[in-house]
Parts: C-alpha cells; sequence; structure tokens
C-alpha cells in the first residue's frame, strides 16, 4: 500500500513558506522524534535551504532515548544545523529554543533593530501547535491530536526582538519511502482516509518485533514463553492481541480494525513504551532504496511515453 495525503491547503502553506522564508533568520523543523527521518519533509529542504536551521525532535518523552541520542549526533554534524529535543518533560522549552537559534543566527535577536525572525513548520500532528501553546504561555494555536488542524500562519512573540511564525502541518506531495508512509500513519501525521488501519498496524508490529519484544510483551501478557512473540507472524500477532483485549465480532471472530486501533493508538500514547521506529541507519538504506526504485518507476513511464508517441504504435494504459 502506497501512502499519500496532500490535501489542497498543503499547496497554500508550500507557497506562503517560499514568500515567507525571504525574511526569515532561522527554520525552526519539528520532526518526531521517534520517526525523525521520515517526518522530515523533503520539500522544506528545497525552500529554507538558504536559512540556519533548527532540528526539534519532539515528542522525545515517547522515543527511545538511545535513538534520540544518535538522530541528535546525526544532525548536529551537518553544517549549519543545530538539533535539539523536545518533550512534555522540558521545564524551559522557549529557553531551548531561543538559546538554540542564538547560536546559529548570533548576529540577530540583539537588538530591536535586528529582531530574530524564526519560522516553525513540519508534518500535521508533530506536536507545533500544543509547543506553541506552551511558549507562549496560552492557548493561541488549534491543538488537537490528528492531522491538518493549524490551516493558516500565524506570528507570536517569544519575548522582545524575537518573533515566532507558525505554518500549517504539511507533508509532501509524493511519499517514495515505503516505510515513511507506514511511520507517518502510525505517528498520525496523514488523515484517516489515506491508509488502512490493519495494514499500517501490521507493518508496527512487524518492527517491533524485531526490536522490542519487551515492550510488547509487557504491555499485551499473551501468556507465551518470554521471546515467543517474535516467533509469530504479524497477523498472529495482531489477531492473539485483538483476543486478549476482546476484539471480536459475532462466531469469535477477530475484529481486525478494532485491534489495529488499539496497537496504533497504544504506540502513539506511549502505552507501548519509549519507542522509535528507525536509526539513522535504517532511514538511510530505506532512502536509498526508495530514490532507486523512483528512478526505476519514472524510466519506465518515459519509456512508455516514448512509446506511445512512436508513430505507428499504440500502447495500452498503464498504471505507475
Amino acid at each position: 500500500m502506497a501512502i499519500q495525503w496532500f490535501p489542497g491547503h498543503m499547496h497554500l502553506t508550500r507557497k506562503a513558506i517560499g514568500e515567507r522564508i525571504k525574511e526569515i533568520d532561522v527554520v525552526i523543523e519539528m520532526l518526531d522524534a521517534r520517526l525523525p527521518g521520515s517526518s522530515a519533509n523533503p520539500m522544506l529542504v528545497d525552500l529554507t535551504a538558504v536559512k540556519p536551521a533548527l532540528k526539534v525532535l519532539n515528542k522525545q518523552d515517547l522515543a527511545d532515548p538511545v535513538h534520540t541520542e544518535a538522530w541528535l549526533a546525526h544532525y548536529n554534524a551537518q553544517a549549519g544545523t543545530r538539533a535539539i529535543a523536545l518533550g512534555t518533560d522540558n521545564k524551559a522549552p522557549a529557553h531551548a529554543l531561543v538559546q538554540a537559534c542564538r547560536e546559529v543566527a548570533p548576529t540577530r535577536g540583539i537588538s530591536l533593530a535586528k529582531p530574530m525572525r524564526v519560522l516553525i513548520c513540519g508534518i500535521p500532528n508533530v506536536g507545533k501547535s500544543t509547543l506553541i501553546n506552551t511558549l507562549v504561555g496560552k492557548k493561541s494555536a488549534k491543538a488537537a491530536d490528528e492531522a491538518g488542524v493549524t490551516k493558516n500562519e500565524q506570528r507570536y512573540v517569544l519575548e522582545d526582538g524575537f518573533y515566532l511564525y507558525d505554518t500549517p502541518g504539511v507533508l509532501w506531495p509524493r511519499i517514495i519511502v515505503a516505510q515513511s508512509g507506514y511511520n507517518l500513519a502510525a505517528s498520525g501525521a496523514v488523515g484517516r482516509n489515506a491508509f488502512d488501519d490493519a495494514e499500517v498496524a501490521l507493518e508496527l508490529l512487524s518492527y517491533l518485533k524485531q526490536h522490542y519484544v519487551p515492550e510488547l510483551e509487557a504491555r499485551y501478557k499473551l501468556g507465551l514463553a518470554p521471546g515467543a512473540v517474535a516467533d509469530l507472524q504479524d497477523e498472529e500477532l495482531l489477531d492473539a492481541i485483538g483476543r486478549k483485549r476482546g476484539a471480536l465480532i459475532a462466531g469469535g471472530r477477530i475484529n481486525e480494525q478494532k485491534a489495529a486501533e488499539i496497537v496504533i493508538t497504544d504506540f502513539r500514547t506511549g502505552a507501548l513504551g519509549r519507542i522509535s521506529l528507525e536509526t539513522p541507519a535504517e532511514y538511510a538504506r530505506w532512502l536509498s532504496e526508495g530514490k532507486k526504485l523512483d528512478a526505476e518507476r519514472t524510466a519506465r513511464k518515459d519509456a512508455f511515453e516514448e512509446a506511445r508517441k512512436a508513430p505507428g504504435r499504440k500502447t495500452r494504459n498503464a498504471r505507475w
């Protein structure tokens, strides 16, 4: 299943970012600490490449701390980039953000004549609105545990000479990394109508079986021998979880939809524990494979178009 979600307002957001970036000093990109690579928008790289960047790994209190440290090191090694991690356990997020922005743009924000102008952007449901409400000390930005709540740009003053511009969450027109699509859906960054819950839950369980067996055993208490969870097929594990939680329909059959919702919700809320769905090395491999497949797809499409245009040739319609 290819997961894609790019509502009309995201086109407008892309255009607005392109205009606003001309007068911005630092770009803050909010990332989901549980999937930093998948939640990094490649479209934003093109739009904001000329500006210093601050990568904020949000929801770090839900992520695997070992993986978070690896991602921070990965981003901090990049030129013109600073990376920090934030979560609900961070007691002074405003100070952390302001300090980090001043590190990458030391000549800005030193006076009202040279204010710091910061653009904060990221994918839907990454926690921007919740963070902004914390920063400004009041409920100014709409926040909800679903994608696509913020629709318009808003400006906030964090302190004298420090202006923060918020933009709606935006994905990109085509996700070429298949695993990123599943991870984004599991995190809540994609609208519900864009994916199948059961398929996303199965992909999630497949990864958890490889890396977080103790967490699965502790959460669902399936009565299996230690480590036996890893030997189950993905469908068998989802079935066992559904039966344990009473997700059944007539005839004692599993309610796959309800079982999938249980697994996805447990991941999103942190009920499964502190879990990350990718490491820098894993994501680099997925991205390389995705680019290769995308190049092959483009080559097939180009060949089809050439054959279709050739004199005397008839080619049936094809799906790409």
